[in-house]
């Protein structure tokens, strides 16, 4: 069992940035994948990244590459996003999920464990 509590979410003016954390309680952070999706309104729950046990291999969603970095701290049991360069269509609720699986899990069928979610509001 793992338990995800998201922070650092806010309101953040287009082409500013943000850094999204992910603190996880239980057994085992290491052996997960980690990844993040979103949610806006009226939207399905959208991929945006995922980094593999290790912190060796970090896959990213097209339209964030270049602009967000997934990392992990294994020693703390964390995981962030760093988001730079944000727009507009940024804007969604932002959750942390974890995966007993390895490779391409882009889908949120594929995660076993979530977190409550933070929200992420680009303005113009």
């Amino acid at each position: 069992q793992v338990q995800l509590v998201e922070s650092g979410g806010g309101l953040v003016q287009a082409g500013g940035s943000l850094r999204l954390s992910c603190a996880a309680s239980g057994r085992s952070f290491s052996s997960y994948t980690m990844a993040w999706f979103r949610q806006a309104p009226g939207n399905e729950r959208e991929y945006v990244a995922h980094i593999n046990w290790s912190g060796g291999s970090r896959y990213y969603f097209d339209s964030v590459k270049g602009r967000f970095t997934i990392s992990r701290d294994n020693s703390k049991n964390t995981v962030d996003l760093q988001m730079n360069s944000l727009k507009l269509e940024d804007t969604a609720v932002y959750y942390c999920a974890a995966s007993s699986l390895e490779g391409s899990v882009v889908s949120p069928s594929y995660y076993n464990y979530w977190g409550q979610g933070t929200q992420v509001t680009v303005s113009s």
